[in-house]
């Protein structure tokens, strides 16, 4: 099982000894802690993992009790991973950013930024009305949504302006540029989801 909890920090470049030059993902990943192993239900095996200490008194009494039955620091924020076939931590165990190696591939998630309530052309990437012929005020319109009698209303899914933005994003098979286990900084070629300072998971790869 491979997987941490981090922080994206931002981006970069890094340039290759035959100088072509990439464009690289900074995130802390770690140290996280296994905060509980769960194997009761075959069909569901994770592993907890807990990330960035706080002060005690920042959790809830069951939050502590949870993280004191393995002696272990009051951390923020709880991620589980699940995983198949034979598991290599047991809980209480500090992992680090020297899990991973440079050329592994992983899946970063993340929260995308979020938009607030945006129109159908920002939201859906719609063309909009003509812009001649006269027409005054229907130039990012999203034009008809539906039809008159038949079917007399408007079909679920729809896509129509709201709320943009704060999703759950996956940017899948990121290969490791570098990793540096002194301050736990790992370097994922290409973008990640999310603001800086953003909450992300790191996992092995699944389509690698």
């Amino acid at each position: 099982m491979k997987g941490l909890i981090g922080r994206k920090l931002g981006m970069t470049q890094v340039f290759a000894e035959d100088g072509v030059v990439s464009p690289v993902t900074i995130v802390e990943a770690g140290p996280c802690f296994v905060t509980q192993i769960k194997t009761n239900n075959k069909n569901y095996k994770a592993v907890q993992l807990g990330f960035e200490e706080v002060k005690p008194r920042k959790l809830t009494g069951g939050q502590r009790g949870h993280l004191q039955r393995n002696r272990l620091p009051a951390l923020r924020h709880l991620f589980e991973f699940r995983y198949r076939g034979d598991l290599s931590v047991e809980e209480g165990q500090k992992l680090t950013a020297a899990i991973f190696s440079v050329g592994d591939r992983v899946d970063v998630i993340g929260k995308s930024k979020g938009k607030g309530f945006q129109g159908a052309m920002k939201r859906h990437g719609f063309g909009g009305g003509p812009k001649t012929h006269g027409q005054s005020d229907r130039a990012r319109a999203p034009g008809s949504i539906g039809a008159g009698s038949t079917p007399g209303r408007v079909l679920k899914g729809m896509r129509m302006p709201g709320r943009m933005g704060n999703d759950k994003v996956s940017s899948q098979n990121l290969k490791v540029v570098f990793v540096d286990t002194d301050r736990n900084l790992i370097g994922v070629r290409g973008s990640v989801p999310g603001p800086k300072g953003g909450l992300v998971t790191l996992r092995g790869a699944r389509k690698s």
